[in-house]
Parts: C-alpha cells; sequence; structure tokens
C-alpha cells in the first residue's frame, strides 16, 4: 500500500487512533465500514492468543463487507505495536500482522528496522508516531514510510509542541505520508490539518465517546460533560508524559494540581503503569479537544458528522 491508495480508500482523510483497552474489533470494523482507518492496540488482545482471533474476524468481516458493498469498501485497518523493549509479546504479535498481512502498522516508543522489514515483506505501511524532530528522523532513518506527529494536546501520551511548529519542520525534510495527532475532533480540524501540510488527521478521544468503544460508560460521559480545560498533562502514571481527564484524578484520590513526577526509568505503560490507580483503567487518557464531543453515539454517526463539518469547511474556505 502506498500514500495514494491509502487516500482513495477513505471517505475523510481520517486516522482512529489505537486506544489502549479501548479500540476493539467492533469498533475497528465500524470504523473501517464508516470509511475510516481503524486502529487498535496489539496488547489489547489478551492473552496474547486472541490476537490470532481478532485479525481473524476483522479481515473475514471486512471481506465480507467489500464483497457486498464494492461501491463503498471499508478502509483498511492498523494495528499499533509497541516496539519499546519492555514489551515481551513483539515478536509474537508481529507474526500475527505478517500473517494477516495486516495493512498499516502503527509503531510507538522506540523504531525497529526489524519491525519495519517484517510490514514491508507483505506490501504493508508502517506510520511512526513521534513528538519531536529527534524521533522523527529516526524513524524515517529505520526504515518507517511514514510518521505520525503527536502535537500538544493529544490524547494519552502526547508531545508540547504546537502542530504548526511540528508539521511544518518536518515538511522541510520529509514530503512522505504525514499524520497529525492533537485536539482534532471535527471535520474543521481535519482540513486544518492538511492546510497545516499534514496528509490525515488522527484522532482518538472522539471515538472513545462511541457505542462501539470498550469504555466505561462513565469514562464516556465524561468526555461528553467536559472541555479542554479539564485536561491534565502529567508522566505520573507510565512514566511518559500524556493527558489525562481530570475528573478521573479527583475520583482516584489525588490532586491534579499537585502530582509528583515519575521516574522515566521505571517507565511501564503496558499494564497501565507502576501506581496502585492504573492509567487507561482508572486514570482516564484523552485530549483537548473533547469539547467538540456532545453526545455518545455510533462510529458511523461520528465518521458522517466529520465528513459532513470537512465538506462544510472545504466548501467555505474555497468560497
Amino acid at each position: 500500500m502506498n500514500l495514494q491508495q491509502l487516500k482513495q480508500s477513505l471517505r475523510i482523510p481520517v486516522i482512529g487512533s489505537p486506544l489502549f483497552i479501548i479500540s476493539n474489533p467492533d469498533l475497528v470494523i465500524a470504523q473501517c465500514k464508516a470509511g475510516v482507518v481503524g486502529s487498535f492496540p496489539a496488547l489489547n488482545a489478551r492473552p496474547a492468543d486472541m490476537l490470532d482471533q481478532w485479525l481473524q474476524r476483522i479481515t473475514t468481516e471486512l471481506d465480507a463487507w467489500n464483497q457486498a458493498h464494492p461501491e463503498r469498501p471499508a478502509a483498511p485497518f492498523a494495528v499499533n505495536q509497541i516496539v519499546h523493549k519492555s514489551n515481551t509479546r513483539l515478536e509474537h504479535d508481529m507474526e500475527m500482522c505478517v500473517k494477516y498481512k495486516v495493512p498499516l502498522v502503527i509503531t510507538s516508543l522506540g523504531a525497529r528496522e526489524d519491525v519495519n522489514a517484517a510490514v514491508h515483506s507483505y506490501g504493508g505501511m508502517v506510520l511512526h508516531d513521534v513528538i519531536n524532530q529527534r524521533f522523527a528522523h529516526k524513524a524515517i532513518e529505520k526504515g518507517a514510510d511514514g510518521l505520525i506527529l503527536v502535537a500538544t494536546g493529544a490524547g494519552g501520551h502526547a508531545g508540547t509542541l504546537s502542530p504548526f511548529a511540528l508539521v511544518q519542520e518536518t515538511r522541510q525534510w520529509f514530503d512522505g505520508p504525514i499524520a497529525l495527532s492533537g485536539s482534532i475532533a471535527t471535520g474543521n480540524a481535519v482540513l486544518a490539518a492538511q492546510a497545516m501540510g499534514a496528509d490525515f488527521g488522527y484522532i482518538g478521544s472522539a471515538f472513545i465517546a462511541t457505542r462501539e468503544a470498550n469504555a466505561a460508560e462513565a469514562y464516556k460521559n465524561a468526555i461528553v460533560a467536559n472541555t479542554g480545560e479539564d485536561i491534565v498533562y502529567t508522566n505520573l502514571f507510565t512514566g511518559v508524559h500524556g493527558n489525562y481527564l481530570r475528573p478521573s484524578i479527583v475520583n482516584a484520590g489525588l490532586d491534579p494540581d499537585n502530582l509528583p513526577q515519575s521516574d522515566p526509568s521505571k517507565m511501564n505503560f503496558g499494564s497501565g503503569g507502576n501506581a496502585e490507580k492504573k492509567a487507561w483503567r482508572d486514570i482516564w487518557g484523552c485530549g483537548q479537544g473533547i469539547g467538540a464531543v456532545g453526545a455518545v453515539v455510533s462510529a458511523g454517526e461520528l465518521v458522517d458528522r466529520l465528513v459532513s463539518e470537512y465538506e462544510a469547511a472545504r466548501q467555505r474556505v474555497c468560497a
């Protein structure tokens, strides 16, 4: 798969970001049928043997959809691989990706030439998420096809750079695929990402508040009820800085305005961190764009809204 083929397969240039614990086959299939890339972290399939079942179900259902709807085939799907040395499942999970020829593999927390080569062996594409230029250069040098630029305001693990700075600095040296992450929750924002120089908007938090998402109803309702001012940036929970919903921190008995710093050398994200209250399970990851989320809807309804807003924004700008 190349950039042009990926763009042509989508109703709107959107990649649904992999959401730890939350992304499951139901959500991924719904996203792909609606016309955007659906994705999930390989580590969501637990135990490891379940990844085979998930990939079989996703590929089978999307193939059936394509045969029944040749006029509107499903978008490709993606699997997120944590390539940090602490992920003891990586070899097994990559074998599953190769077995099912996963179209897109999103790599995080490290860059591995062998992982990229495995995806390229069957014609897949690798997108690596980064928060600065040092990591971006390293990812491309090691064979990634494209970059996911994680700017300030993104949900979960996020950087601190403005999306304007991150995209324009990357485009000075890289002309390959770029997805932009950071507070994107409307079709207008997707068009703005393209205007800046990105190819895709990378949307996560808005998909938490969908019926297919594997999130607690209280989590989904908190996405709807809160705004960007309710997001706290801290590295306490996993050792990596990220954005979390303030009410969930308060509910865990912590003061969101006085959180201690974590020791980055004790990074632990696979199980939600080293603290008693776990990231993702108890402390809810979320980006600053949630003010645009007004209700819990289906993934298909969310994509329909994004498409409508995107087309209206294009017409408005062209006028």
